[in-house]
């Protein structure tokens, strides 16, 4: 699940602004970029809107993926996050909340280069936590015939991405870009702008994109007649452009790589991945992309690595090692006995987790007036044993005082597989929030072949035991 050696979060050291029009919306947004701390990811926030709500970077908030890539929540909407995503990927940056006064990060000169620099001026600073790296467990792949789009992803040790791009058009021709290691981002793919076909200005004016457009800030290709009425409608909009004769680039920009478009079809690639949500290693070969599809692949990767991530989190029981505490030890702790003690092992414990084993058997007392014919253990009885194993974390072990604990709450509580006589269950516990005055929250997970059965928020209270009730 790890990728090589210690790797940590990173945020950026001091924060930076940028000012400049949305390339669809035509809005003047200001844009201020922040350190965030660990494990909050990449956020945005619309400060212009009453409340401030905030947008988190992920793939499952994907809203709108005309000709970029647009997130929504809260009742906020940002549009073209795609090459600010894909330049803190670029710059290692983890964590950062972005606060926007409009709705759409500003285009500049369509690529992600002036957001590179000024991260890279504003500094990258390392965090204390550690990053992990989902590694893909076998190829994931995602094909649209219609569009002619396919995209794979095949478990690597790095993070490298391939992508192809092929517009029938005799000006671009096919093109293939790399990006063989992430630390070329910044000089091989941050500078490749956006583009677009000239035939195509004119349907994205009619459909109120590209307000903000201007000869500087895309890659403009001519690759078709270009008709009188077409230079006149488009010159009202942009009135310093300039045909070429025949075929080639508007105003005859000049490409900062031969294959810039397949590069920043690249760029792309890597914004848009960038909200799966997770860091993970894979190789990523991309056949035509296009942002729609770019996100349909990150769904498809963001439920992988959900599973890899849930599997990674299962403690391992080892059936030979000898527990940390058997049934008689958790008898002097706990305040329960036949027949309602059930948990027959720890075999983990530190300050904030317990790990428990609980063997379901035939002969548990309630199988006979619970479904008889159809043994399956009781829901409610899951939650019990879990709120017993949390009970070993949570009951002082330094004392002889005797402690019993009692149910607050139960929230979230939820059953996802039915428990029958011969499985093991796994009781995993973790406090939520440090002990206070007795009260305990913790989250608790019961797996079952290596799923999980069962899960559920507790809230319990620790009572020390009087003379009286002993």
């Amino acid at each position: 699940m790890h990728s090589n050696g210690q790797t940590f979060q990173h945020t950026l050291a001091t924060e930076f602004s940028i000012s400049g029009p949305g390339i669809h919306t035509g809005h003047l947004v200001n844009m201020v970029v922040k350190p965030a701390a660990p494990n909050t990811g990449i956020n945005f926030q619309r400060v212009d809107l009453e409340d401030r709500p905030v947008v988190k970077a992920d793939v499952d908030n994907v809203v709108m993926t005309n000709r970029s890539t647009a997130i929504e929540s809260n009742g906020a909407r940002i549009y073209t996050i795609e090459h600010l995503m894909a330049a803190f990927v670029g710059m290692g940056v983890d964590n950062a909340l972005v606060e926007l006064d409009g709705d759409e990060v500003p285009i500049l000169d369509g690529s992600a280069h002036a957001f590179v620099e000024a991260i890279e001026k504003a500094g990258v600073k390392q965090q204390e936590v550690a990053k992990i790296f989902y590694n893909i467990e076998h190829n994931i792949t995602f094909v649209d015939e219609e569009r002619g789009v396919e995209m794979v992803a095949l478990p690597f040790t790095e993070y490298r991405v391939n992508a192809l791009i092929d517009f029938n058009s005799p000006v671009l021709g096919t093109q293939h870009a790399s990006l063989k290691d992430i630390k070329d981002f910044k000089n091989e793919i941050a500078p490749c702008r956006t583009f677009c076909f000239f035939h195509e200005l004119e349907w994205l004016l009619d459909h109120d994109l590209i307000k903000g457009g201007d000869r500087n800030n895309a890659v403009v290709v001519v690759d078709k007649p270009v008709t009188d009425n077409q230079v006149k409608k488009l010159k009202a909009h942009f009135p310093d452009i300039e045909i070429p004769k025949g075929q080639g680039y508007l105003n005859n920009a000049e490409l900062r790589f031969d294959n810039e478009p397949a590069r920043h079809k690249l760029l792309d690639v890597i914004g848009d991945l960038a909200l799966v949500g997770f860091a993970f290693n894979a190789h990523i070969i991309a056949s035509k992309p296009g942002h729609a599809a770019n996100v349909m692949f990150a769904k498809k990767l963001k439920e992988h690595i959900k599973k890899v991530k849930q599997k990674g989190e299962i403690p391992v029981y080892d059936p030979t090692k000898p527990p940390l505490f058997d049934v008689h030890a958790i008898e002097k702790l706990l305040p329960h006995r036949f027949p309602f003690l059930l948990v027959d092992k720890i075999i983990e414990l530190t300050d904030t987790k317990v790990v428990g084993i609980k063997n379901v058997t035939y002969n548990e007392p309630f199988f006979q007036g619970h479904f008889p014919g159809n043994c399956v253990m009781p829901g409610v009885l899951l939650a019990e044993a879990l709120a017993q194993c949390g009970g070993i974390l949570a009951i002082p072990k330094d004392t002889e005082d005797k402690y019993d604990t009692y149910f607050l709450k139960i929230d979230n509580c939820k059953f996802k597989q039915k428990v029958v006589p011969g499985d093991t269950l796994i009781l995993h516990m973790e406090l939520v929030s440090p002990i206070r005055r007795g009260l305990v929250e913790m989250k608790g997970t019961i797996y079952v072949a290596g799923k999980i059965a069962a899960e559920a928020i507790l809230v319990a209270q620790i009572v020390k035991r009087t003379k009286q009730d002993d």
